[in-house]
């Protein structure tokens, strides 16, 4: 086995097509963990001091905002390495598939037009379910915590509230994958356009 499999006319196949897909979709992702922590810092504060009554309220919303942070940092700079290996500045991940190889490096206007409309119903169907997921969520916490059933309001577990949790997730991926492809697709093919 050679130790430079990365070099050579087999790297620039392996490598995917510049913009890399996802930082639309991390984008988006780090922005609904940020709204999720900040609806539910005001419970996990209380739940923290209750659980451990040395530590103060301003200790855990601090470590909450670095943890923030730190995800944040880890987020951008995830996203600026893959875009990077696109570029073949600096070597890519050789296991992940990647578009080149499957005939999708510049997408079709078809394909365009399915991401578009999965964007705007799973957009649509994340921002009706948003607020009873992150309900659902906060009550989770609190029954995690051992807070028991006490923290429902009917004393049961929300099922209908864990549904549209679920509901929620799998349209904010979906939309968040296809707004990705659609926004990173479409950069790829101006790019076509513009150098041929």
């Amino acid at each position: 086995m050679s130790a430079h499999a990365d070099t050579g006319p087999d790297r620039t196949r392996r490598r995917e097509p510049f913009p890399a897909y996802g930082p639309v979709d991390a984008a988006l992702g780090f922005a609904v963990f940020f709204l999720f922590v900040e609806r539910a810092t005001p419970t996990i504060v209380e739940i923290a001091t209750s659980v451990f009554p040395e530590i103060s309220a301003s200790a855990v919303g601090f470590g909450l905002a670095a943890m923030l942070w730190f995800l944040f940092a880890v987020t951008t700079l995830d996203q600026l390495r893959r875009q990077l290996a696109a570029l073949g500045v600096v070597a890519g991940d050789s296991r992940r598939t990647d578009g080149s190889r499957s005939g999708r490096a510049v997408p079709s206007v078809p394909w365009l037009l399915v991401s578009a409309v999965v964007a705007v119903v799973g957009g649509f169907i994340a921002s009706v379910t948003f607020d009873r997921a992150v309900d659902a969520g906060i009550a989770l916490i609190r029954l995690v915590a051992g807070l028991g059933v006490g923290a429902f309001p009917a004393g049961a577990f929300p099922l209908v509230e864990f549904l549209a949790m679920v509901v929620f997730f799998v349209a904010f991926g979906a939309a968040s994958h296809s707004l990705d492809r659609l926004v990173v697709g479409s950069v790829r093919v101006a790019f076509r356009v513009v150098l041929p």
